[in-house]
């Protein structure tokens, strides 16, 4: 556990770090799903252009090849390099999205469908890279060919070796290139667009683009790359001899060296052990599984907002079951549910000021009711002195809140903090509860709920339903988003923040009773 935190708090900082550089829209680290989904795209747009110029024979495969590199460098030598290069980044996002994901924990509760489908992912892309370089037919095909014969000979499932057709420029037929061809350019691509859409099948908005300056960026230094050092062929293959040295695409190849130095069973275990163990991580360290949202259909209306928010799909739209006057219904799949808590901030009947009836939202939590939600931030805020008194909403994956609490700080911890509904803004500042609201929680292009922060943000921009009124004084309500955001920093933000709220007028008690009376007034809504 301690070197799981160490590895993510490494991994976080060098995140802030590229963000530093490149800004919230051009840091890799924030959309490196999409990146390896764009780098897919070039392989493939420039795949298809070097298959036109590829001649599928023993003797043509290699000098089609050193055509379009040198020949035609200007188009088709781009192109395989961009082919190349594109192939490589895929693997390196591809690893450090997997990296990234276990370090954040997101990989058991509801997220293991995902988690294991995107560790099967990797087993296609690997492959599908390798026979890429068989196709060149040069000396380092050959070596890959006869290497991973090797290597599968190991495995009980050819009658015949296949090293045996690499034994002379006899054994092998332009049989070979067609078989390879399609398995490269159609069998395993096809697989893989399965296997991507499986991987994102279970995630609602999946982000498969990244923004328009990050590709563009990503593609220039492609491109720039591909010119600087083409891609090139190491010389032609020669079954009658063995293969000397080769320079080796390391992020494909990596464990090809020890094939020579190892055991096949070896070369295997070490393939097939960290693979299972990565399958089986989900369910041999699962989280403890908040329960599921339910639904309150005595106050449900059918909005669609729970619907439209929930970030893992749980939340389903059908047609109404009770009798009353509206269309739909939601219901609550469990086992999709994280318990988040966005489907309640999204709610309107998620109102504090609701005092004639008991507050059961359309949708609500079992392990903290926004019932309970109301009574914690009561208890919290009575204890609090001063005359710039500040409640703290934070997120439970935020920075760590504890450290905050004062006399004239109180602390509300959510699972997200878009749990919380804009109307308890409005109901802590209107009813003088404190003269102001903190708002922390995770970053927000790697919310540990994927849009947890961003609907929060939209909701006090007035641009998401349920919308922050306008009523309540902007002034007085501050944010600080980062799960690591550093102690001083977030001490100092809390104090600049008290400072501010010191220097402005009280709200008037005139407003106060007036905005006393609304809430007395409404049943549902904020």
């Amino acid at each position: 556990m301690k070197l799981l935190s160490l590895g993510k708090d490494a991994f976080q900082y060098m995140e802030k770090g590229f963000g530093a550089i490149f800004g919230t829209q051009g840091n890799p680290f924030h959309y490196l799903g999409a990146l390896t989904i764009f780098f897919f795209w070039v392989v493939l747009v420039s795949g298809i252009y070097v298959f036109i110029l590829f001649e599928t024979s023993i003797f043509g495969a290699f000098d089609s090849v050193e055509y379009m590199t040198h020949e035609q460098w200007y188009l088709g030598g781009v192109m395989r390099s961009l082919h190349r290069y594109a192939s490589d980044g895929a693997i390196i996002t591809l690893l450090i999205h997997l990296m990234g994901e276990l370090l954040r924990g997101r990989f058991s509760g509801v997220r293991w469908y995902s988690w294991l489908s995107g560790i099967l992912l990797i087993w296609m892309v690997f492959p599908l890279g390798i026979t890429g370089y068989w196709l060149v037919w040069d000396q380092l095909a050959q070596y890959i060919a006869v290497t991973s014969s090797e290597l599968l000979d190991w495995l009980p499932i050819f009658i015949e070796p296949m090293v045996r057709n690499f034994i002379s420029e006899e054994s092998i037929s332009d049989r070979f290139f067609t078989l390879m061809a399609f398995i490269h350019v159609l069998g395993l691509p096809l697989f893989l667009v399965f296997a991507i859409w499986f991987h994102v099948l279970r995630i609602s908005r999946p982000i498969v683009n990244p923004p328009r300056a990050l590709a563009i960026g990503t593609m220039a230094m492609l491109l720039i790359l591909s010119f600087i050092k083409p891609a090139v062929s190491q010389g032609p293959t020669d079954l009658s001899k063995v293969t000397g040295e080769v320079g080796l695409d390391w992020f494909y190849l990596m464990v090809y060296p020890l094939i020579g130095d190892w055991s096949m069973g070896a070369v295997w275990a070490l393939l097939f052990i960290p693979t299972v163990f990565f399958c089986l991580l989900p369910f041999i360290w699962p989280v403890k599984k908040p329960a599921a949202a339910v639904i309150s259909l005595d106050n449900c209306n059918g909005c669609t907002r729970c619907f439209e928010d929930c970030p893992y799909a749980a939340v389903v739209m059908q047609p109404r079951t009770d009798g009353l006057k509206f269309k739909e219904e939601a219901i609550v799949d469990p086992t999709l549910c994280t318990g988040c808590g966005i489907c309640v901030g999204a709610c309107p009947t998620s109102t504090p000021y609701r005092q004639r009836s008991e507050l059961i939202p359309g949708i609500d939590l079992p392990d903290l009711p926004l019932s309970k939600l109301r009574e914690d931030l009561l208890k919290e805020t009575e204890k609090l002195k001063g005359e710039d008194r500040v409640v703290v909403f934070g997120c439970e994956h935020g920075p760590e809140l504890n450290r905050l609490k004062s006399e004239g700080v109180g602390i509300i911890k959510l699972p997200c903090i878009a749990m919380l509904p804009p109307s308890f803004i409005d109901y802590v500042i209107g009813r003088h509860h404190a003269e102001g609201v903190f708002l922390t929680g995770c970053s927000k292009e790697s919310c540990f709920h994927r849009f947890g922060v961003t609907w929060m943000e939209e909701r006090l921009a007035g641009e998401r339903d349920p919308y922050l009124r306008k009523r309540v004084p902007i002034e007085r309500i501050a944010k600080c988003w980062g799960e690591k955001t550093p102690k001083k920093e977030l001490d100092k933000a809390i104090q600049d923040f008290r400072e501010t709220l010191h220097s402005l007028e009280p709200i008037k008690t005139g407003v106060r009773k007036a905005l006393h009376s609304h809430g007395k007034e409404t049943k549902h809504g904020d």
